[in-house]
């Protein structure tokens, strides 16, 4: 029997078939000493997508009413018993060794992150089929931050204490959630950047990405700079902050371990349920 030392949270909302893969990942961790709390935010019924995998130790609370993604994460931090928190969007993925190589890192930090490869997805016989992918790989530079947050929750682990010393995840921040909780974060924790790209980051260039919405998202980046005193901010998402001078200067040397290989869902196998393959579209509401 594992010891928990590990929660991963993980918001949920109609998106079935990418859920199921990020699962899959999970069961292929190196480290297993972890829980899964899945927060399905008043979505369709994904009951019998965590049945396909008994060997997680996985808690499903379905909400009545659609709270949106922040508040589910909240949710799903008032369930939390172990010492550490990841964090992971329901469409992302995390590489095998990814766990074991964070609570590695961790051992004299409170708050890890580390690179990612940013994924753009084709479906395919309800599976995603990776296009494209590049390096999203940033040195840590807490006053460069401020401006360009180069910061990808997904993957990110801290000491669940952190909740208990600074609150929740402010829900007024609605996009810029993780950028303000990163920022609240360093004015106290000790944090690190892990150089290795252990996380597959679902990111389409052509698709109905929220993080593309800079018109939707400006409100929330005002707020986000009143809160933190940064002055005025564009707005930006990951694909535009790649061209940007200022972070093109913060580029940096990352280890990559992906083989280019998904892992595979137990949907086409085992599930009695009929997902709808073709309308699942990424549409992450996170900063850039």
């Amino acid at each position: 029997m594992y010891q928990t030392k590990v929660s991963i949270i993980i918001p949920t909302y109609n998106r079935p078939i990418a859920l199921a893969e990020l699962l899959a990942s999970l069961c292929q961790q190196t480290f297993q000493g972890f829980e899964v709390i899945i927060v399905n935010d008043a979505g369709e019924d994904i009951s019998h997508i965590v049945e396909l995998y008994p060997e997680l130790r996985c808690k499903l609370i379905d909400l009545e009413k659609n709270s949106h993604h922040v508040r589910a994460r909240n949710t799903a931090v008032s369930y939390v018993k172990s010492e550490w928190i990841m964090l992971i969007d329901d469409d992302d993925l995390i590489l095998p060794t990814h766990l074991e190589t964070m609570l590695h890192e961790a051992k004299e930090y409170d708050f890890v992150y580390s690179d990612v490869e940013i994924v753009n997805y084709r479906m395919e016989e309800c599976a995603r089929v990776p296009v494209s992918h590049r390096l999203f790989a940033y040195e840590f530079d807490l006053e460069a931050m401020r401006k360009f947050s180069t910061y990808v929750p997904s993957g990110s682990m801290y000491r669940a204490s952190i909740h208990h010393e600074i609150g929740l995840f402010d829900e007024k921040m609605r996009n810029y959630w993780d950028w303000d909780f990163f920022l609240r974060v360093a004015k106290n924790f000790r944090i690190r950047r892990v150089p290795v790209a252990g996380v597959l980051y679902d990111f389409s260039e052509t698709g109905n990405n929220q993080s593309r919405n800079t018109d939707r998202m400006r409100p929330y980046l005002d707020k986000l700079s009143e809160k933190h005193s940064l002055g005025y901010l564009p707005t930006k998402n990951f694909f535009l902050l790649l061209e940007e001078p200022d972070v093109k200067e913060r580029e940096s040397e990352s280890e990559r371990i992906w083989d280019g290989q998904m892992p595979h869902s137990r949907i086409n196998t085992e599930s009695k349920g009929e997902e709808k393959c073709d309308n699942e579209i990424s549409q992450k509401e996170t900063s850039g």
